[in-house]
């Protein structure tokens, strides 16, 4: 049994809940501390969970294997610090920090003895996880070029490593800004009440490692819009993938096409459940959903995935999304942000963390 305690009660700290009541057989929130008591109180009644006043009070009598940082950025450092002077592995929420300098200021902190890892979670979102197994399969042979179009910012940036197999290496970075109409969508409280046009800003930014490029483009609209949709390109020296598909070569004449293929129970009047069991390639499972049988989105899965690992690598187990990382991934996306202001090729430095 996973038991954790959480710090925070906002919009984020939501998904924990929810995951935790999916698989209340083997994830239990044991307590939580809001800053508002209100919010607190709040989420606790909906959610049947503990509320405590301090992380002292939650640690002496929940007594959690982890705690789940889910606070404002500016919060993270005196949160984690409050963890580690108490020697409570901590799992915190992305981004870890705002600047180069805080990032290495938890850097200093872990060498000093947290036990920290961050919850990044597109990694371990399914199709990203199945794509990600096929890139790393040596089908495509080396990669050479990734181009995200999914998420935003250090999200992006811990695919985009992850897909073209890049640490700390040195990187320019070029980015420019676009705005273009559009009629607003849904937003996290649910769909527009009427139509009206907005203004869609949309960010695109080349990532030039020397001999693999990245490519981000992202605009805000696409985690809710009905009509700006996701896409992703991961390219090899013998083939690629474009979304839910992937060619390669299987000899220099015999071109391969495959798509990765879904498989959910409760669909098409299969009395299994609702659940998603995996994604397959041709005869190969490239993802085995770790939540099954419990009925939860790709974004809770992924949640629920950083929580198993975090369970491991609290009892000694291996790190799964470090916080340097983290911290590589925010860097990266401080470049990208220095390119958009200053409208020029910007370089990385090396740094104090290293991957």
């Amino acid at each position: 049994m996973i038991r954790f305690g959480i710090l925070g009660a906002g919009w984020r700290s939501e998904f924990y809940q929810r995951v935790a009541r999916a698989c209340a057989d083997r994830i239990e929130i044991v307590g939580m501390v809001g800053r508002s008591a209100e919010r607190a109180e709040d989420v606790s009644r909906r959610f049947g969970v503990p509320l405590y006043a301090t992380l002292d009070e939650l640690a002496r009598k929940a007594q959690p294997q982890f705690v789940v940082v889910c606070v404002s950025r500016g919060q993270n450092e005196s949160a984690l610090r409050a963890l580690a002077e108490r020697g409570i592995p901590a799992l915190v929420e992305t981004p870890p920090a705002e600047t180069a300098d805080e990032l290495a200021a938890l850097w200093a902190l872990e060498r000093n003895g947290l036990r920290v890892q961050v919850a990044e979670q597109y990694w371990a979102q399914p199709h990203h996880a199945a794509r990600l197994a096929l890139a790393a399969s040596g089908r495509l042979g080396r990669i050479s070029q990734a181009q995200v179009s999914v998420c935003h910012g250090y999200h992006a940036m811990s695919l985009m490593r992850r897909f073209l197999g890049i640490g700390t290496e040195p990187v320019a970075v070029a980015a420019r800004r676009f705005a273009s109409p559009l009629v607003q969508g849904p937003g996290r409280n649910g769909p527009p009440a009427c139509e009206a046009l907005g203004n869609s800003t949309q960010v695109i930014a080349h990532f030039d490692f020397g001999d693999r490029l990245g490519v981000y483009d992202f605009c805000g609209d696409m985690y809710f819009s009905y009509i700006r949709g996701q896409r992703l390109l991961v390219r090899g020296e013998r083939g690629e993938i474009v979304d839910e598909r992937a060619t390669y070569l299987q000899d220099v004449t015999t071109p391969i096409t495959v798509s990765l293929t879904r498989h959910s129970a409760g669909i098409n009047g299969n009395l299994e459940g609702n659940y998603l069991k995996g994604i397959q390639v041709g005869d190969e499972w490239l993802y085995h959903n770790p939540l099954a049988p419990a009925a939860l989105s790709d974004e809770e899965i992924a949640i629920g995935t950083c929580l198993l690992r975090m369970a491991e690598y609290s009892q000694g187990g291996e790190p799964f999304y470090s916080l340097a990382e983290a911290a590589q991934d925010r860097y990266l996306d401080l470049l990208m942000e220095s390119a958009l202001a200053t409208g020029e090729t910007v370089r990385s430095e090396p740094q104090i963390w290293r991957l």
